[in-house]
């Protein structure tokens, strides 16, 4: 998501307006300006990796299991499950990525400091509460107390454009460095451990372990000794503070000409991509899950590739965001308004408001397919606590390929009120509007 708030990221001014002789009118004058123009790659890159994020979701609700297992696990995974997995790996990052290359494009086409700081704490504040409020009972269709607060990407985001309120005051440069070095280095920290808790038997975090879990570690939690409500700091906020900085940064890039961007972009994919190989070959760092040769070629590929995500190690920040990277660089400055393209530029443009629906999307896909089916439908009612401290799997939802054809069905259905809601965003300038 470039920004949760204003969708209209523009391109920074053209350097040749600066050096134009005063008084001289170029020939394109009464065409828009360049910078007036949307970036079409960067909906089409968020639009891409949220269809991806739908998959995954329907695939925890609809394929049988998919709660109860890890399809990355690569003894017990097969192939096709595997691949599922990984490649809904892209979206956390790339989301992370562009809201800080959103934050720094509104700087970079001149936005006050202060302003800029002002609409980082606003929205920041404003997602962690609809993290809260809204997306906890639109994902689990649960409110008991017991389970209070599921922390995901969108209370990760909002974290870090808060801290970002605050980063915007630095050089742009300072901002993007610090960022780097979060990323590079945090991995150094994954032997800093607290006791995990999860049950009444084990032993309580105390509030710096809390803290900690919230910070980098992750884990559940209890607010205030068992059997007070429970807290799943699932996406621990150091690393995605560094992510949403380092694409802050990256809008830099943006002001520069054409083809030394795409340059630079191509460029720093390729080296993404050989940073992953060769530090990975190693397993001397950047992941606290080693890899391991298998009997076979394609376990031991998957063992390489299983990378951690919560929290996001150095190697899963390489590996995954590497396509953004290419894609923005090898279809900067194009523009997509028919066919697949105009559609995931579509859902790009509504990043929050399509996050919104798809979570009943998936979730009632896994209902309805279990509920046609006669199985029980009780553990679409539970939260995640409830579904841990079942003693077997339930027989729920169906094979992979359901999954498959309930994701398409539910991409479609999705970009009719997308479609919808983004000629809103462009026809209305409410305040409001940018919330959503």
């Amino acid at each position: 998501m470039v920004s949760i708030g204003d969708q209209r990221v523009l391109v920074a001014e053209d350097r040749l307006a600066a050096v134009k002789p005063a008084g001289v009118r170029p020939p394109d004058a009464a065409a828009p300006s360049s910078s007036r123009q949307r970036l079409d790659t960067i909906d089409l890159v968020r639009g891409a990796v949220m269809v991806l994020m739908v998959l995954d979701h329907t695939r925890d609700f609809v394929h049988t299991g998919g709660f109860f297992m890890d399809p990355t696990n690569a003894d017990a995974s097969t192939p096709i499950l595997y691949l599922t997995r990984w490649v809904t790996h892209l979206c956390a990052p790339t989301f992370v990525l562009l809201a800080g290359l959103g934050i720094g494009l509104r700087r970079l086409r001149g936005s006050p400091v202060r302003d800029l700081s002002r609409f980082c704490l606003t929205r920041g504040l404003w997602l962690m509460a609809m993290e809260l409020l809204v997306v906890h009972p639109l994902s689990w269709w649960n409110v008991e107390i017991a389970f209070l607060a599921h922390l995901q990407v969108i209370w990760a985001i909002g974290v870090s454009m808060v801290v970002m309120s605050a980063l915007v005051y630095l050089p742009v440069r300072t901002t993007a460095i610090l960022g780097a070095v979060i990323v590079l280095g945090h991995n150094a920290l994954d032997a800093v451990q607290v006791p995990r808790w999860f049950g009444p038997t084990d032993p309580l975090p105390s509030v710096a372990g809390k803290l900690w879990m919230m910070l980098h570690q992750g884990g559940f939690f209890p607010i205030d000794g068992f059997p007070s409500p429970v807290v799943w700091a699932h996406y621990p906020v150091v690393p995605w503070i560094g992510i949403m900085a380092v694409g802050y940064g990256l809008s830099q890039v943006y002001a520069w000409p054409a083809e030394a961007r795409r340059r630079f972009l191509i460029r720093s994919a390729a080296a993404m991509a050989i940073a992953f190989v060769v530090i990975r070959a190693t397993n001397l760092y950047g992941d606290p899950s080693p890899w391991a040769p298998r009997a076979e070629t394609v376990r031991t590929v998957m063992s390489f590739f299983s990378v951690s995500k919560y929290p996001p190690s150095l190697l899963y920040a390489l590996a995954t965001l590497v396509p953004a990277m290419l894609t923005l660089g090898l279809w900067d400055g194009r523009q997509f308004s028919r066919g697949v393209p105009g559609a995931l530029v579509t859902f790009g443009r509504v990043p929050f408001f399509f996050y919104l629906l798809q979570w009943p999307t998936a979730h009632g896909a896994g209902f309805l397919v279990t509920a046609l089916q006669g199985k029980d439908t009780s553990l679409y009612f539970m939260n995640v606590l409830q579904l841990f401290a079942l003693r077997s799997i339930p027989d729920y939802g169906g094979p992979l390929w359901v999954a498959y054809l309930c994701w398409i069905l539910g991409v479609f259905l999705l970009y009719w009120p997308c479609r919808w809601f983004a000629g809103v965003k462009a026809r209305r300038k409410h305040w409001w509007l940018s919330y959503l």
